[in-house]
């Protein structure tokens, strides 16, 4: 837990430093998602003296800000203040939060708007008709399915007064949070715990049966956050069952206090130490805990009129803590990487991967007689190349997006230059599945002629093919987990990518390591040509599908030349196969795809049609082309609008669309709903589709968002796509909003 404690911070420093570019200085900033601003309760301050500021949060439905612990992922705001000499700012202080479910995660924190109030303190050497300057560095983590940093520089300058100063438009809100401010139990009260069998019962004595109550821990690690919490009334009372976290180290110490927050019934919130044991009198919290709140809360603000108005918000996902450091759960973390694993393991399912990963079957079958540390080595080099070429990928991709770029999962397929020589990879591959030569044994490590340093060499370049394959295919847990590493710092993103990688190499690497499970496999044979050659059908099928890719991208000189390498190819394989194991032969081979690789780069330069608009691919039945103003106008006129990020090249995407979207009950429920329904074609990379994507929090396609009228805020959708998925969404819309959208709809 220490080295993944580490690891949070290092992950929230960093990510703080690579963030989005701070917003130019003024008292509030505008972010996707949210709107920050600092403020004060009062129109001024009397020095010496103090005020009450805070930094206030408006949030769009659905997105949340942390408390000061944010339980299984996240992390609080944080502040840094440049402030004159003679002024002095105290911790920002959270007032009590509430338990966010996040698919199996729990969060702590605050949805709709939050002020996290501070004391600041004047000295006397500043005069009435003064103004003291406020300049403070904000950063915040804003989530909802997937998580954003933002940043801003804010700055403020508050008058000094001579006399007691009135309050100004901010005056609500400061009233409204300070009241939500938890307060250090009365000391009346008696707390304690014991532990039980899977976690601690906490014990509260108020003095009165309690029939609601909420427990927030202070520190990480400590209770599973997303287990229920049983109540029990007593008399004068309540006891509370609370679950050990899982993932607390095995034989650590069992904690002696249980430090937290305590929400009962009415919007009372405590704060408090239980010690270990029965039920003992409160133990005040130490002086540099209550004494800003106490003075934070107990501050008294002149009424005030309308609260200050906000900009829509956005999204940003920052990582930030108060002014005190605080901890961050190391399990979250944890989940995101498990959901990275599965993810992998899942893609081995999908259509991209599957024909490979079902050739290292045939070679695990055939391979049946080799020594157990041959096929252990296989495997681990298998898994090298697929972990390497995961480095590799994600490397490269952190290195144009640190240069400016906007690029996701699959960014290399809108290179003409990489689908011509991925085609043509396929191709040599399955015209040697098809057995017009053996090379490509040595590709896949399908064979057992070679030698040994020759079937290494095929088992690593087979999991170097299983990574390119795999990129046009999203696998259910993949967006998320991807979403989040790539808006994260470095060590994260490889970390996140490796366990995706390691998810991948999975199945064929436990059948290595494991050779007695290879028993249930098939004995070698003649089946296994037949096999062989038939798995070339399925790779023929995607080299048809990367040229129709090719074709609607680049246009039909692009797809001759395409045609024409292919043509290279089959005779470069034709010399292999008929003059099999000849030097001569071999090398001649080499320059016919040598060539190829010429004249791939040469077309795409020369014959690859400029970007085409996507509005006439888009522009196809009941779809028309995405655009921010195109969303913005059917929001406008009352309409839902459901957009669909796409391309081509995105296996996934093709799936989805004839699966679910393209289903007649999919289709006439939209139509229905009066749905407005939007393509963004991102087959060729499109700028305002990819700040979009990020906006979003996605990093590639497929994504889709379903957006209600009057909810700049869209709800998504899942990767894999169901019919019933998209139902439901739609059913969910809005009565109003879709009888509206309809009523708009008939006046044009």
């Amino acid at each position: 837990m220490t080295c993944m404690r580490f690891l949070h911070a290092l992950f929230a420093a960093v990510l703080f430093a690579a963030g989005s570019s701070a917003v130019a200085a003024s008292d509030s900033a505008s972010a996707p998602h949210v709107h920050v601003q600092l403020m004060t309760g009062e129109s001024g301050v009397v020095a010496p003296g103090q005020v009450v500021a805070g930094l206030y949060f408006k949030l769009e439905s659905g997105w949340h800000v942390y408390w000061k612990n944010p339980g299984d992922a996240g992390q609080p705001p944080k502040i840094v203040w440049t402030l004159p000499n003679g002024v002095k700012a105290g911790p920002l202080q959270f007032p009590a939060p509430k338990r966010l479910p996040l698919g199996p995660l729990m969060d702590f924190g605050y949805e709709d708007e939050v002020l996290f109030p501070l004391t600041l303190t004047v000295d006397s050497s500043f005069k009435p008709g003064s103004t003291v300057p406020l300049v403070a560095k904000v950063s915040w983590l804003v989530c909802r399915e997937t998580c954003i940093p933002g940043k801003a520089n804010l700055d403020l300058d508050l008058p000094v007064v001579g006399a007691t100063p009135a309050g100004n438009a901010a005056t609500p809100i400061f009233q409204r949070f300070l009241a939500e401010l938890p307060k250090p139990m009365p000391t009346s009260s008696k707390v304690g715990f014991v532990a039980t069998a899977d976690g601690y019962r906490l014990t509260a004595i108020t003095g009165q049966r309690e029939t609601k109550a909420e427990f927030f821990p202070a520190d990480a690690d400590v209770i599973a956050n997303a287990a229920p919490q049983n109540v029990t009334p007593t008399a004068k009372g309540l006891t509370l069952e609370l679950k050990k976290d899982p993932n607390a180290p095995s034989g650590s110490a069992k904690p002696t206090e249980l430090r937290g927050l305590l929400e009962l019934s009415g919007g009372r919130a405590y704060e408090f130490a239980a010690p270990a044991g029965a039920p003992v009198p409160v133990k005040a919290l130490p002086e540099d805990q209550t004494s800003a709140a106490q003075a934070t809360s107990s501050s008294t603000l002149p009424a005030g009129s309308a609260a200050p108005t906000s900009t829509a918000a956005t999204q940003n996902e920052a990582a930030g803590t108060g002014s005190q450091p605080t901890s961050q759960s190391g399990s979250g973390l944890i989940r995101i990487i498990g959901l990275a694993f599965l993810g992998g393991i899942i893609l081995n399912l999908m259509p991209c991967v599957f024909p490979v990963l079902f050739l290292k079957g045939l070679a695990l079958v055939n391979s049946g007689n080799e020594e157990r540390h041959k096929l252990r080595a296989h495997g681990l080099v298998y898994t090298a190349g697929i972990v390497l070429s995961f480095w590799a990928l994600v490397g490269v991709l952190l290195a144009l997006r640190a240069a400016g770029a906007r690029l996701g999962w699959g960014f290399q397929f809108q290179s003409p230059i990489f689908l011509s020589l991925m085609a043509g990879l396929l191709f040599f591959l399955g015209l040697s599945l098809a057995g017009q030569f053996e090379i490509g044994l040595s590709l896949t490590s399908a064979g057992g002629s070679l030698a040994a340093k020759q079937g290494y060499t095929g088992s690593f370049f087979t999991g170097v093919l299983a990574v390119i394959v795999a990129t046009p295919c999203t696998a259910p847990f993949m967006g998320a987990a991807i979403g989040y590493a790539l808006a994260a710092p470095a060590v994260v993103t490889f970390a996140v990518f490796t366990a995706l990688a390691l998810g991948l190499a999975a199945p064929y690497l436990a059948l290595t390591l494991q050779p007695a499970w290879t028993r249930i496999l098939p004995r070698p044979g003649a089946w296994m040509e037949v096999l062989r050659q038939a798995i070339s059908v399925p790779i023929f099928g995607t080299v048809i599908w990367l040229a129709w890719v090719v074709a609607q991208t680049y246009g039909a000189t692009m797809l001759a030349a395409l045609l024409a390498s292919f043509l290279l190819l089959a005779i470069a394989g034709w010399f292999l196969g008929r003059w099999p194991a000849k030097g001569w032969s071999a090398m001649l081979a080499g320059l016919i795809v040598l060539s190829v690789v010429g004249l791939s780069v040469y077309s795409a330069q020369s014959f690859a049609q400029a970007p085409r608009a996507t509005a006439s691919a888009a522009q196809s039945g009941d779809w028309e082309p995405w655009s921010e103003a195109a969303v913005a106008k059917y929001q406008a006129a009352g309409r839902p609008v459901f957009v669909d990020f796409t391309a081509s090249w995105c296996l996934s995407c093709q799936v989805n669309e004839r699966i679910a979207l393209n289903q007649p009950e999919v289709r006439k429920a939209l139509a229905a709903a009066n749905v407005a329904m939007l393509k963004a074609d991102w087959t060729q990379h499109d700028e305002a589709i990819a700040q979009a994507l990020e906006k979003l929090g996605r990093s590639g396609v497929p994504a889709y968002a379903l957006y209600a009228p009057g909810q700049p805020n869209p709800r998504l959708l899942p990767e894999a796509l169901t019919p019933g998925a998209v139902l439901d969404a739609v059913n969910n819309l809005p009565r109003v909003a879709t009888q509206n959208g309809l009523a708009s709809s008939n006046l044009k």
